[in-house]
């Protein structure tokens, strides 16, 4: 077993992500992992996003809040959804994708994204 107290949790940078604070939970410089790493963002009103795609799926668990997801695929179909608490989204590879807090509350997502 391998434990990650959140208060050790390492925090990290990713470009594009703007007024928010992200900690990897497990995986990466968290610890060992096989098959995926798992982080904690969170997202202060107005912060979020750029649009972007990556070659690896990602999935985001709203934990706490509402985030505005706009997703792009490859061919150019657009789509937008609000998630709130316990709403889930998968962001296909090569999606771009987009994430903003529209609200005056934070938004705290879980993310997992295989080890790539």
């Amino acid at each position: 077993m391998h434990v990650v107290p959140i208060a050790q949790a390492p925090l990290y940078d990713a470009p594009g992500h703007h007024a928010m604070a992200m900690r990897r939970l497990q995986g990466r410089e968290a610890g060992p992992s096989d098959s995926v790493w798992i982080g904690l963002s969170e997202i202060a009103p107005g912060g979020g996003t750029t649009a972007s795609a990556s070659a690896v799926e990602k999935f985001y668990v709203v934990l706490e809040g509402h985030v505005d997801v706009a997703a792009n695929t490859a061919t150019g179909a657009a789509s937008r959804a609000r998630l709130g608490p316990l709403d889930s989204c998968r962001i296909a590879p090569g999606e771009s994708r987009q994430l903003s807090n529209p609200t005056e509350r934070p938004c705290r997502l879980l993310l997992v994204m295989p080890n790539a």
